[in-house]
């Protein structure tokens, strides 16, 4: 009787959550970001200010999950380490949708590469272009240069390297894109695992398929993977690039397994 209680009142309580969520793009890309133009004037401070208002809301956001009892998260201690490191290239596994929102809540000053969806979307587009968040452009050396002016500002770059969430059962299968970035830009990884279980909000999974109990949610953090050790002029940035990303990605498979 209880556990059935419960998984209704999470059910509604997931539901409320993304209706906030929602609610709060939108109160902060019609009123928030307006005022800072207005008020604040200097572009860079603008954008830090940006930054800090969306990691608290973000902040706010996991809080408010976790006291619903949706979640447990464990990130103290990868709170401790992340904030730690400045300029460096924040890589991680892509299990569920809170991913991005749980590494920003951690991080004050994070920057991102965010895909053309959400530069669309008539909720997050605000937030995205108030808080100068690097946008997935085809063009690669325009990425490159974003990203390179960034992480030399002392930013630290979260990304993705699957480029999407990760399909349950499948196996871990990353892209070049984050091996490239940290070539060419000269700059070490810090590779951050997550993991959630029971599963939940993984790609093509609707949002009402909620686990049967509350979900535990951690962050763990690696050490730096210095980008020295696969650059060599003996070969060139592809084959360092490809070498890189075998690395990273058996790295992730071994710590995932840790977990199971």
């Amino acid at each position: 009787m209880f556990s059935s209680i419960n998984y209704v009142w999470r059910l509604i309580a997931t539901a409320f959550s993304f209706f906030a969520f929602g609610v709060g793009g939108l109160l902060l890309t019609l009123v928030v970001f307006p005022s800072l133009n207005i008020f604040c004037k200097n572009k860079q401070k603008r954008t830090k200010l940006a930054r800090h208002i969306i990691h608290k809301s973000f902040r706010f956001f996991i809080t408010m999950m976790s006291n619903f009892g949706m979640f447990h998260f464990d990130i103290e201690k990868a709170e401790q380490e992340l904030t730690k490191f400045h300029g460096k290239l924040i890589i991680a596994n892509h299990p569920s949708l809170i991913d991005v929102v749980v590494l920003i809540a951690i991080l004050p000053q994070a920057d991102c590469i965010v895909k053309k969806g959400l530069w669309d979307n008539f909720f997050l587009k605000g937030v995205v272009k108030a808080a100068g968040y690097i946008k997935n452009t085809e063009d690669p050396e325009r990425l490159f240069s974003a990203c390179s002016k960034s992480l030399q500002s002392g930013y630290s770059l979260i990304i993705f390297p699957e480029g999407t969430r990760t399909k349950p059962t499948q196996p871990l299968k990353f892209q070049r894109g984050a091996s490239n970035i940290a070539i060419r830009c000269s700059v070490d990884l810090v590779p951050v695992v997550i993991h959630c279980h029971p599963s939940t909000l993984t790609k093509n999974e609707p949002w009402y398929s909620i686990p049967y109990k509350k979900a535990d949610f951690s962050v763990r953090v690696g050490k730096p993977v210095e980008v020295d050790n696969f650059v060599s002029s003996e070969q060139s940035l592809s084959v360092s690039a490809r070498r890189m990303t075998s690395f990273i990605q058996d790295y992730f498979v071994e710590e995932n397994k840790n977990y199971a």
